[in-house]
């Protein structure tokens, strides 16, 4: 037996062993960042383009919306648009305004998202707005009762 032989028996066998890595998963990751020009928009593609993982960036302008699919981290993907721009930039917090059920309700109605959408109530720290925001059982029994969808229901003329 040779010397690398004898280190080799007896070392732990964590030594020997590679760390396995965890996959990341396939994710969207949506950010809003002001864009005003088209050299804005340029900066914004740039600072994700060259990330590992990324596999397709798509850049809304009009709506200020950063889109990467990839195998990637978000926060990682936020804090490198943060740093290589320089803007401030934060994760999308808009859903679409069918998705909510009150959605012109006070915390949840915003005049700065993009057309069609509203703030995202799971955001919103407030237990009152939230509780607001959500229709109670009685709300949409009344609501079904006099719904032209329901052919059993009331109807008022």
């Amino acid at each position: 037996m040779g010397v690398l032989d004898d280190i080799l028996i007896h070392c732990p066998p964590s030594y020997g062993r590679k760390k396995l890595k965890r996959n990341k998963q396939l994710q969207t990751v949506e950010i809003k960042v002001k864009m005003d020009c088209e050299g804005c928009e340029r900066k914004v593609r740039k600072s994700v383009q060259g990330m590992k993982g990324v596999t397709q960036i798509e850049v809304d302008p009009k709506q200020h919306k950063l889109t990467v699919i990839g195998y990637v981290d978000p926060k990682k993907v936020l804090m490198r648009v943060r740093h290589k721009t320089g803007k401030k930039a934060e994760m999308w917090p808009y859903v679409p305004y069918d998705v909510v059920d009150h959605p012109y309700v006070q915390g949840v109605y915003d005049r700065k998202a993009p057309p069609g959408y509203v703030r995202n109530v799971e955001l919103v720290p407030d237990p009152q707005i939230t509780s607001l925001a959500r229709a109670s059982s009685t709300e949409v029994k009344y609501i079904t009762a006099f719904s032209d969808d329901n052919p059993t229901g009331c109807s008022v003329m």
